[in-house]
């Protein structure tokens, strides 16, 4: 039960925080992204199933060919030598040792491209999900970008070019608590794609995506620690933590 990431628990917390952030921050980007977020974890369980069921066509038709391939060269040496009871003549010989391994390695090489096809096709639609999955994360820390917990620590005259700062230091904690839950969830959306496909190349994008999650989540707690910091006056510490509605401050959109 705790060995595999159960898809259903998956896409259950994806909604759970979906919704959170709706309530909190209902017109914001971020709410969009949670919702697309949710949208691919439902749909990555038929995804996933197309990636990992086998396709037989591929290998019945190097097989067939493989046979084939295998008849004709019969033949072609029985043309050379027709007669069972006469000797080989050594150029004749070395002639048909040499075409026949030639027509071996050559036969070897098409059934292993014929015989890989299909995990090569299967690799390349993870990998099309697994950049979904990058993309996502990326726009995530683009929401979080502008979201600088120095307004609060060393507040200053803004310029013409500055941008809008309408949260409280209570929703600015909120906000970028959710984007790095929301970079936590894509990773694991992510590995739910390779949980039955061990495809090396897929398993190292996923490992790729994992650290790029963890790393842009990093960079979101360090916000998140400046914020805890005391700083101000104490009675407008306490006003500032109270729950407001949200606005929207969101100045990055996905369209």
């Amino acid at each position: 039960m705790y060995l595999r990431l159960d898809p259903r628990h998956t896409v259950t917390t994806t909604e759970r925080l979906r919704d959170r952030i709706r309530e909190r921050f209902p017109d914001t980007g971020l709410a969009s992204v949670a919702n697309e977020l949710v949208h691919v974890a439902k749909e990555q369980e038929n995804r996933r199933d197309s990636i990992r069921r086998p396709s037989y066509g591929p290998r019945i038709a190097g097989l067939v060919a493989l046979g084939a391939a295998i008849t004709v060269t019969v033949i072609a040496l029985g043309a050379v030598h027709p007669e069972v009871g006469d000797k080989w003549q050594l150029p004749d010989l070395l002639a048909a040792i040499e075409a026949t391994v030639a027509t071996v390695v050559y036969l070897a090489a098409a059934l292993a491209f014929v015989w890989t096809l299909d995990s090569r096709k299967k690799r390349a639609r993870c990998l099309d999900a697994l950049h979904e999955m990058r993309a996502m994360a990326h726009i995530v820390d683009m929401h979080q970008l502008n979201k600088d917990p120095d307004q609060f620590l060393q507040p200053g005259a803004d310029i013409q070019s500055s941008p809008k700062h309408n949260m409280t230091r209570f929703e600015m904690t909120r906000y970028l608590n959710y984007c790095s839950e929301t970079l936590s969830l894509i990773g694991k959306v992510a590995a739910l794609y390779v949980q039955d496909f061990p495809d090396r190349v897929a398993l190292q994008a996923v490992n790729d995506i994992e650290n790029l999650t963890t790393s842009l989540s990093r960079k979101i707690w360090q916000k998140i620690d400046l914020l805890h910091q005391p700083f101000g006056d104490p009675e407008a510490e306490a006003a500032d933590t109270a729950e407001a509605p949200e606005p929207n401050t969101d100045t990055y959109s996905n369209a």
